[in-house]
């Protein structure tokens, strides 16, 4: 029996392991471009860093029940809601490539433009109407290009789900 158990174990581990190695540069550069971290050099990002191994560590404590689901899909989603509970405790960006965006408007084009996740889960994940989603997207690109002024930067009063 414990033999069994252990060898369930050691492939859980290894499975678990083969998904880390083919997804976690990717997903580092998720949790950096959320965090507003600078890329270069490496270990430049550390919230970006807490926050993935945070996810990880959840998606390997719900690896036995994902039965089909895509742990990079749950790890991606835990790495949302991280940095939104962490939005409420707001840390000032630290001059990454999407500084001059809103934490929200970093989330929703991470998600839409990075991630490639459709409008409708973005929406889904994020508690908002596709409609807000497509619209904020539209300004946080506007915003990138130049041709739209940065808006506010959030303080602790303020939710990804609330509308500005």
């Amino acid at each position: 029996m414990r033999e069994r158990q252990a060898g369930r174990e050691r492939r859980r581990a290894q499975e678990f392991e083969a998904f880390v190695a083919g997804a976690a540069g990717r997903l580092l550069h998720t949790a950096t471009l959320l965090t507003a971290e600078p890329l270069r050099p490496p270990g430049a990002n550390p919230r970006a860093q807490r926050m993935l191994m945070a996810a990880l560590a959840r998606t390997y404590a719900q690896w036995g029940r994902l039965q089909g689901e895509d742990p990079y899909d749950r790890t991606r989603q835990e790495l949302a809601v991280r940095f939104a509970h962490e939005v409420r405790r707001h840390h000032r960006p630290h001059g990454g490539p999407l500084d001059r965006l809103t934490p929200q408007e970093r989330l929703v084009l991470v998600l839409r433009l990075y991630e490639g996740v459709a409008e409708e889960q973005a929406a889904a994940l994020l508690g908002l109407p596709v409609e807000r989603i497509r619209a904020i997207c539209n300004r946080s690109v506007a915003t990138m290009r130049g041709t739209r002024r940065p808006t506010a930067r959030w303080g602790p009063q303020r939710s990804l789900g609330a509308a500005p």
